[in-house]
C-alpha cells in the first residue's frame, strides 16, 4: 500500500514538472515577493503508531521564491492521550467515607523545521516536495493519594515521572489549492522516521502501617524505540 501511494505521489509531480508551458499561482496572483509568507492547519497526520500530529497543528511557511521555501510546524499533545486526568476512589461502595485520587498530568510537543520545493503548477495548483527534520518530547507525572493501583487504600499512596525526547526526518509530497487569492486547501503524503529515547522513570511509594510511614523509591530504566511509517494530512492556509 506505501509503494502504491508514494508512486501515484511521484508519478503526479512528474506530470507538473513536465508541463513547461503552465504557470505558477505566484504568476497569476500576486508576486512572491508581495506574499513570501503563509500560515495554515494541519488536521491529521500519523506516522504508523509513531507519532501523531495534533490537530490543529500550525505551520508557517516563508517562500524565498517561486520554487523555495522554508516551514516551520509546531504541534502540542501526542493526539492520542488526555493532558490530564483524574480518577475518584471511595471508601465505600456507596460513595461514602474518604476519597483516593488518581491524577495524571502529561505535556507534549513537537517541531518539525524543513524546507519545500515547489514545480510548476496551474493557476491554482501548486504541488511541491518536503523534507522536514522532527524534533519534539514530554514528559508524564502521576500521583495517587489513597490508591493502591486498584482501588481505595488509606495507607498507600505513590508518586512517579518520566519523559522523553524525539528525533527523526520526513520526505514528503503535496500540493496547494487555491480556491480564492491566497486562500487554499492541501494535501500532503509522506514517509517517516522518528526515534524516541525514554529516559529513566522513577515512583516513589510511602506505605502506612502500624502508625509508621514507609517510603520506597523505585526506578525503571529507560528505553529506545523507532518507527517508520507513513502520513497523511489536509491543509488549509493563508498567502501573505
Amino acid at each position: 500500500m506505501k509503494k502504491i501511494i508514494l508512486t501515484g505521489c511521484l508519478a503526479f509531480s512528474a506530470l507538473f514538472v513536465g508541463n513547461v508551458n503552465a504557470q505558477t499561482f505566484a504568476d497569476v496572483e500576486k508576486p512572491t515577493d508581495a506574499t513570501p509568507f503563509s500560515i495554515e492547519t494541519l488536521v491529521g497526520g500519523v506516522y504508523g503508531t509513531g507519532i501523531n500530529w495534533t490537530a490543529p497543528a500550525l505551520r508557517a511557511r516563508y517562500f524565498f521564491d517561486n520554487n523555495i521555501a522554508a516551514r516551520l510546524q509546531l504541534g502540542l499533545g501526542d493526539g492520542v492521550s488526555p493532558m490530564s486526568y483524574t480518577e475518584r476512589f471511595y471508601e465505600n461502595t456507596d460513595g461514602s467515607g474518604q476519597e483516593g485520587t488518581l491524577e495524571i498530568n502529561r505535556m507534549a510537543w513537537n517541531i518539525q523545521v524543513g524546507a519545500e520545493y515547489h514545480f510548476l503548477g496551474t493557476q491554482k495548483l501548486d504541488p511541491y516536495a518536503a523534507l522536514g527534520i522532527n524534533l519534539g518530547g514530554g514528559n508524564r507525572e502521576v500521583t495517587g493519594t489513597m490508591y493502591d493501583g486498584m482501588e481505595f487504600n488509606e495507607d498507600v499512596s505513590f508518586t512517579g515521572e518520566g519523559s522523553y525526547s524525539l528525533f527523526g526526518a520526513t520526505l514528503g509530497l503535496g500540493m496547494d489549492f487555491y480556491f480564492a487569492e491566497n486562500l487554499y486547501v492541501g494535501a500532503e503524503l509522506g514517509l517517516g522516521i522518528n526515534a524516541f529515547n525514554y529516559k529513566d522513570s522513577e515512583e516513589t511509594n510511602s506505605f502506612t502501617a502500624g502508625g509508621a510511614t514507609t517510603t520506597v523509591t523505585a526506578v525503571t530504566g529507560g528505553f529506545k524505540e523507532s518507527y517508520l511509517g507513513t502520513q497523511g494530512v489536509l491543509r488549509f492556509g493563508w498567502r501573505f
